[in-house]
């Protein structure tokens, strides 16, 4: 066995819902002990740095249940069965927002929390927006309100806290270093 590797002894099938499944692994240790690990098994999902022509970014207001209140994202959402990263951001900015976009350029994969999770979320920079004339429907259970904010806007949304997720504040984050790179 490699020096951090862990053995999986037993995988045992806690839950399997609509987004994630749930299970517990029987691991052996490098040193050969046995431990046990609950893990989060997810689809993986995309999130979108959509910015207008105008350089304003597309922003969603919507209410998270696991944190019983609403924040600001850059819209996302889980890949679907046999849908590519990328057309899942062209089909979730759309849903979301209700833009199209000539360009669209993957700037960074990363896992959200290694520790218990799979989720991979594959973030975009989709320019060259255009909003279509009719706006496909978010999911039957998605509420979202639209807000286009200058960097300075979305700099005061983090202070207040109102954006407080980490693909969001990334995001955020990389037209910070953008905006100090071309000063």
């Amino acid at each position: 066995m490699k020096k951090f590797e862990e053995k999986t002894l037993e995988t045992t099938a806690i839950f399997e819902g609509k987004v994630i499944r749930l299970q517990v692994d029987d691991v052996e240790l490098p040193d050969g002990k046995q431990a046990k690990r609950e893990i989060v098994k997810h689809p993986g999902a995309v999130a979108i740095l959509a910015l207008t022509n105008e350089g304003k970014i597309v922003l969603v207001e919507q209410y998270r249940k696991a944190l019983e209140r609403a924040i600001v994202e850059i819209p996302a959402g889980k890949l679907e069965k046999g849908e590519g990263p990328e057309e899942t951001a062209r089909r979730e900015l759309e849903e979301e927002t209700g833009y199209v976009c000539q360009s669209l350029k993957l700037l960074q994969s990363f896992y959200t929390s290694p520790g218990f999770a799979d989720e991979l979320v594959y973030l975009y920079v989709a320019e060259g927006l255009s909003q279509k004339e009719e706006r496909l429907q978010p999911d039957e259970d998605e509420f979202v309100e639209l807000m286009e904010v200058t960097l300075e806007e979305a700099e005061q949304l983090m202070e207040e806290q109102r954006i407080w997720d980490a693909k969001t504040a990334y995001a955020i984050q990389y037209l910070q270093l953008q905006k100090a790179l071309t000063e």
